[in-house]
């Protein structure tokens, strides 16, 4: 059997301009910043503390032009190492339209299910467009 150590790597410090989430807007400048003009699909999870403070951002899966895979166990494997309290999700539509697809709506309610379990509560998806963003919590898609 092999012995194995489990450690968060904190690569840079970024400035995103908040130090806390206080609305889909907030985090949709941060995303802004992060995502910037991307030309395919990026899956990405922001942890928070009990505070809603940014504790970290990994980028979960890098997709296609249409479509990025995403599975709640990756996703909430930067929450845990990341001590998040709650965790944000997020990505975009190179299409510059962020209107979610079935798709979108059905992993939402896979991770928000996966959180209650765990303990870490998912605050909102938010999808990034070209000038505009969706907010699922806003709109209760789910």
């Amino acid at each position: 059997m092999k012995k194995v150590s489990i450690k968060l790597v904190k690569e840079a410090e970024l400035d995103y301009g908040v130090e806390r989430l206080t609305s889909p807007a907030d985090a949709a400048r941060v995303l802004r910043k992060y995502i910037g003009d991307a030309d395919r699909e990026m899956f990405i999870v922001i942890c928070l503390d009990i505070k809603n403070q940014l504790n970290s951002i990994n980028t979960v899966s890098i997709g296609t032009l249409t479509s990025s895979l995403s599975h709640p166990r990756e996703i909430f494997k930067t929450a845990i190492l990341s001590n998040a309290a709650a965790i944000l999700i997020a990505h975009n539509h190179p299409s510059g339209i962020p209107d979610p697809s079935r798709d979108d709506i059905n992993i939402t309610k896979k991770v928000q299910k996966a959180g209650d379990i765990l303990g870490i509560e998912l605050l909102d998806h938010i999808i990034i467009g070209d000038s505009s963003f969706h907010s699922m919590k806003e709109h209760s898609d789910f």
